[in-house]
């Protein structure tokens, strides 16, 4: 750093989102007197993104709602956030951020939370499909619930926490659902065979029609570009309103990598999320970091990682050094079951089941 104090030095945060919002706060919150610039590169103060398949995209919560803190917040506490612009070069030798309006940005910390996008299907027939959706921001729900009228077809494909949220707020809103797995079983990422077992039963229950082992063949657009029917791997043929994927998200380590830090599906972070740069650190979606247990590398896509380690940042930064430590915890809501989990089920010996997956709306999954 190159201020003598650390409460003094001047921090800019790519990425607008909860980690850049909550770092920003966080440093605040502690004291922390020098420059603060948030570079977001959506036209939105930082929200958080959990409840945008969930309550926003229902209609019971407004935008409002899911900011982080208000604009006067960002004023009161002197945090310039600049919003719609995005963030082209870093100069780690001058530690300069360049800006796509031509102006750049001094720091003596730079945190990278720049997140990930939404992984693509592979087809090149179907880049600007007008009926054809992912979910990521808030201009993302709100252009998927412009569809969402009562009897619509929408196909939705993953089976994992998008696919199947969405599933639940396109079934309470009256639409018809068909939900492909590209794998034998949904939540095969995240959780043991009794998990998916339980809501699969449930959505299926709810009215989605629920495909496993399945994938999308063909896809037969219009004359406006619109998806209007789909051939599926087995040859059943089903026509759609609206598609959505939720197949996986690309974790944004392009402008680390142009500016030759260490990336690996993510950006490489130590103990305490600093990159191979002492001066540079990363948090959120796109920051890979050694797990607490010495099991490796891990990489977490969730808002209370993107949280803690915003907090674990603002400490290193000012001088206060801790490692990023936290247990992993994840939620998801689900027409009215809520899935909760601690921990990574990744490595396990045996599963105790608490209640009957084929039965009810209460099961607990322990991982032994």
């Amino acid at each position: 750093m190159t201020a003598a104090d650390p409460l003094d030095v001047s921090v800019v945060v790519i990425g607008g989102g909860q980690a850049g919002g909550e770092v920003a706060a966080s440093l605040r919150l502690a004291g922390h007197r020098g420059a603060i610039t948030i570079v977001s590169d959506e036209d939105s103060y930082p929200y958080t993104r959990p409840p945008l398949s969930k309550g926003y995209l229902l209609g019971q919560t407004e935008r409002s709602e899911l900011l982080l803190r208000d604009e006067q917040m960002y004023r009161s506490h002197a945090i310039e956030v600049r919003t719609g612009r995005h963030a082209t070069s870093i100069d780690r030798r001058a530690r300069r951020v360049g800006l796509d309006d031509g102006t750049d940005l001094g720091y003596d910390a730079l945190v990278l939370a720049t997140g990930g996008r939404p992984r693509h299907l592979p087809h090149p027939e179907l880049d600007g499909a007008v009926n054809l959706h992912y979910l990521r921001t808030l201009e993302d729900v709100d252009r998927l619930r412009d569809g969402f009228t009562v009897g619509a077809h929408i196909l939705i494909i993953g089976g994992g926490y998008i696919g199947l949220e969405v599933a639940s707020v396109a079934r309470r809103r009256g639409l018809e659902v068909t939900l492909l797995e590209a794998n034998p079983r949904i939540l095969s990422r995240v959780a043991a065979e009794p998990t998916s077992e339980f809501f699969t039963r449930i959505h299926r229950e709810e009215g989605v029609d629920l495909r496993v082992d399945t994938r999308v063949a063909e896809y037969v657009l219009d004359a406006t570009n619109r998806i209007v029917e789909v051939v599926l791997t087995d040859g059943h043929r089903l026509a759609v309103d609206l598609v959505l994927a939720g197949i996986g998200l690309i974790p944004n380590v392009e402008l680390a990598e142009t500016a030759g830090l260490a990336v690996e599906n993510g950006i490489l972070v130590d103990t305490g999320l600093r990159t191979s740069d002492p001066h540079v650190f990363a948090i959120g979606d796109v920051a890979r970091f050694p797990a607490a247990d010495g099991s490796g590398m891990r990489r977490l896509e969730s808002m209370p990682n993107a949280a803690e380690q915003a907090r674990v940042v603002a400490d290193n930064i000012l001088g206060n050094p801790r490692p990023y430590d936290a247990e992993p915890w994840f939620w998801s809501d689900q027409y009215d079951v809520k899935l909760q989990v601690t921990g990574l089920s990744t490595f396990f010996d045996e599963t105790v089941v608490r209640g009957d997956p084929a039965s009810g709306r209460s099961l607990s999954v322990f991982y032994l």
